[in-house]
């Protein structure tokens, strides 16, 4: 595979319910098989060496959807989060493998998952090739609301590099391009602070039917885009 220049992409992952209901199957079957998309696309970001890219994968205010679906959701990311490592690091090389890392306010899942969730950062933390960061329980307002209570903490002032590192993204570069599935024009509490001179790209594909070679079309897209950064 060709790669690219990109340092950071992200993904908001949305239309597995639409994708199911169309297809007069649960529910659950949408996210079942935007798991197994999920897994796809990270093979992609590995083997394209794209250093970093995050995943909008359960955002804050998805704990207001009913409590069956919910309940479905952390069991079906208890199961991928056991899967993750073994499938995406199968090979010897060092440099081939990827470090995940997960974002948000993960004290609110049930302690078997926050355990899951620690011993995968664990195991992947020495890895190199790219690092997949997993935005669970996640809002923007509320990443940056505890950034500002951290700092009130340490009772020192912050620009806008140190509040950086407050920020539960810390060590993340702003995405270049965040790619938004299921035909929303909009961000839904994304990374509002990282995305301020991000890329964006709206597509009306549902995620269940991404695709590598939808993606590399997107990148050559973006390639073709001429960024200013406000100059």
């Amino acid at each position: 595979m060709q790669k690219t220049n990109i340092q950071c992409l992200g993904f908001i992952m949305d239309g597995n319910r639409r994708w199911a209901k169309e297809r007069r199957l649960e529910t659950v079957e949408g996210h079942r098989k935007g798991s197994e998309v999920f897994t796809e696309v990270v093979e992609f970001i590995r083997d394209k060496s794209i250093p970093h890219a995050i995943f909008y994968s359960f955002s804050s205010e998805n704990w207001q959807r009913d409590d069956e679906e919910v309940t479905y959701l952390l069991n079906l990311f208890a199961e991928k989060i056991s899967e993750l490592s073994e499938k995406l690091n199968k090979e010897e090389a060092l440099d081939k493998k990827v470090r995940i890392r997960f974002v948000g306010d993960i004290g609110r899942f049930p302690d078997f998952l926050q355990k899951q969730i620690f011993q995968l950062e664990k195991e992947t933390s020495e890895f190199t090739n790219s690092t997949i960061w997993i935005a669970l329980s996640y809002g923007g307002r509320d990443e940056i609301v505890h950034a500002v209570n951290r700092a009130i903490e340490m009772g020192e002032s912050v620009d806008e590099k140190t509040f950086e590192r407050l920020l539960w993204t810390a060590g993340m570069p702003d995405p270049d391009l965040i790619i938004r599935t299921g035909g929303q024009q909009r961000l839904s509490n994304f990374l509002p602070w990282q995305s301020t001179y991000s890329e964006l790209k709206f597509v009306d594909a549902y995620w269940p039917e991404v695709t590598s070679e939808m993606l590399d079309e997107l990148l050559k897209e973006f390639a073709e885009r001429q960024r200013n950064f406000g100059k």
